[in-house]
């Protein structure tokens, strides 16, 4: 259980963890690279230890210091092997696709909560490519066997990075041109990746194409992420001031910052600039007084990760909120539209889940209390987030899951843990 005692103020200058999304494609690709490639700040949470983890198993080098990585590729992949994805999805999904063209056997497993989640939605779409995947009911383990991959064009039910990145990555194996078309734009790290590293890429708006490729190594320094930066922006909106640095302002995750321009968060992006072929900026976000808004459409797909912690804000808004088309937070490490709601309401807010989203009734401010984590990462750090600038403060139980994705989070806001 972790305790945290409101604050009257919030304020500091943060330098976050490396990008997630990110550090996972560094590490995959790369792996599957020819040459040897440094990744700096990377992220070395749980959900990327797996990755590294899997991507030893089948034959790649990787070697970490701190946040710094070094990773030579294997010109062929290890046969036979078991992949433990543990708690990650983007793990298991990306690396569904990428083992369905290396003519290798290989079994693809993850703990308990992963073992839950739908993993049919990548083994589909990679069948239509000619791949040989077998899921277990839909869900892991996922089963990949040796075949011969085509390309085709593919059009995907949902936006999905990780739907997307999967049949991309079995793309730069398949003959032909391989075309992902979804409903919406998604976030676009793998394309961006695969074209810096040599593959044939196309991007024509949410049409991405990709031809059978050799893969080079690419030194990565990865930005700080977004969605760890995005608690320290929503402290700084609620309680004082804060300036967040050097973090990814890739258009495909900057949705937070539409829905804050929305909101009337007093925010500045400083000091714009690229690495890799990411723009990064520094982010300075000052006390704000928030009105309800509504979010849907096209925007959702770049805040999907947020969104528990935008409908928190909006529990400290003034007016009625409404956050719609956002299905895909039911298929996260937990089904986000219900355990948002039973968070917000724990806190003294009032959420009411909808089938695509929540209605979100502000109340200026929120009293506290004890919240579950769910054993959900996205949210135990919005809970604290929640209690930070309640009333009376409060508990979060089963705080260790933030350590998927930001393993200090606690002890940079000062609260230590307990």
């Amino acid at each position: 259980m972790q305790t945290i005692r409101n604050l009257g103020s919030f304020e500091g200058e943060f330098l976050l963890p490396g990008d997630k999304s990110i550090t996972h494609r560094a590490v995959m690709l790369n792996s599957a690279a020819a040459g040897e490639a440094v990744i700096t700040n990377a992220l070395c949470g749980e959900d990327c230890v797996s990755t590294c983890a899997c991507m030893r198993a089948l034959g790649a080098k990787i070697d970490v210091d701190g946040s710094t990585m070094r990773v030579r590729g294997v010109e062929r992949f290890r046969a036979g092997r078991e992949l433990d994805c543990g708690n990650s999805g983007t793990t298991m999904r990306l690396l569904t696709g990428l083992v369905s063209g290396k003519g290798i056997d290989a079994v693809l497993t993850g703990d308990a909560s992963l073992s839950k989640r739908p993993m049919e939605r990548v083994a589909r779409p990679l069948g239509l490519l000619g791949a040989n995947v077998r899921a277990t009911d839909g869900h892991a383990p996922v089963y990949v066997s040796p075949a011969e991959l085509v390309g085709r064009e593919i059009l995907t039910d949902v936006a999905s990075a990780q739907v997307k990145s999967a049949i991309l990555l079995a793309g730069i194996s398949a003959s032909g041109i391989t075309t992902v078309e979804e409903p919406t734009k998604s976030r676009d790290h793998t394309e961006r990746m695969l074209s810096a590293m040599g593959a044939k890429v196309s991007v024509e708006g949410n049409r991405v194409s990709v031809e059978k490729s050799e893969l080079s190594s690419l030194d990565v320094d990865v930005p700080a992420d977004i969605s760890s930066a995005s608690y320290f922006m929503a402290l700084g909106a609620l309680k004082g001031k804060t300036l967040c640095k050097n973090v990814g302002v890739n258009p495909t995750r900057t949705g937070i910052l539409r829905a804050f321009d929305k909101m009337g968060v007093r925010y500045s992006v400083l000091n714009k600039r690229s690495s890799g072929g990411e723009e990064m900026a520094d982010i300075l976000v000052e006390k704000s007084p928030l009105c309800g808004v509504e979010l849907g459409g096209d925007d959702i797909p770049s805040m999907i990760d947020e969104l528990p912690l935008i409908a928190l804000m909006l529990a400290f808004a003034d007016g009625e909120s409404r956050i719609r088309d956002a299905k895909e937070l039911k298929v996260k490490e937990s089904d986000r539209i219900k355990t948002t709601a039973e968070m917000i309401n724990r806190l003294g807010g009032e959420c009411i889940p909808t089938d695509d989203g929540f209605i979100i009734r502000g109340k200026k401010q929120l009293l506290g209390g004890t919240v579950d984590s769910f054993m959900d990462h996205r949210i135990a750090m919005s809970a604290a987030v929640g209690l930070l600038a309640s009333v009376k403060g409060g508990q979060i139980l089963r705080p260790e899951c933030c350590a998927i994705s930001f393993p200090n989070f606690f002890q940079m806001l000062g609260v230590g843990t307990k």
